[in-house]
């Protein structure tokens, strides 16, 4: 049985790595955010709206101990996951814990590029998302830094470098 869980700051690539992943192991993998979608019939920018981030971080909560049961799995945890409740503890109990490791230059051009609607970083220039990543990671990297594995994703930025990651990442899981 393996289990392997991707976390890290968002737009670090978590889902990338995952989806490949997936494909290189043939294992299902579930992103913990869609997954809460799924499940709860309402985006996560919508739970946030209705619930706020204390409501969300509970479902995410029950959301990754459902998810976490289940058996040859990869999952990519947003990033708050492992900063709240017991759930880097947990995740490092249930199978192996990488964090994706990404510069804050990096990560902030990723969101500026990114397509997606993130309720955190919503309506910020881009002075203030840089501002705000750093004030973010200075203090989740401590919740990260208890994965069993880091890996460096700075240059993740081709599919050749993907998929280079994904046999380096397969031979340290593997070990």
């Amino acid at each position: 049985m393996k289990r392997i869980i991707l976390i890290g700051y968002m737009g670090a690539g978590k889902t990338t790595i995952g989806r490949a992943l997936s494909i290189k192991l043939g294992i299902p993998f579930y992103d913990l955010d869609w997954y809460i979608e799924t499940r709860r019939h309402r985006s996560v920018a919508q739970i946030f709206a209705e619930l706020g981030e204390e409501g969300f971080r509970k479902i995410e909560h029950n959301m990754l101990h459902e998810v976490a049961e289940f058996e040859d799995v990869i999952i990519s945890c947003g990033g708050g996951t492992p900063c709240f409740f017991d759930n880097i503890d947990y995740m490092n109990r249930q199978g192996q814990v990488v964090y994706l490791k990404a510069t804050p230059e990096v990560l902030t051009r990723h969101l500026q590029m990114g397509r997606t609607e993130r309720p955190l970083i919503k309506g910020k220039s881009p002075e203030e998302l840089a501002t705000f990543i750093n004030e973010q990671l200075a203090w989740r990297e401590p919740f990260y830094l208890k994965a069993r594995y880091h890996f460096d994703v700075t240059l993740l930025d081709n599919r050749e470098k993907i998929n280079d990651t994904i046999e380096k990442l397969t031979e340290i899981l593997s070990q």
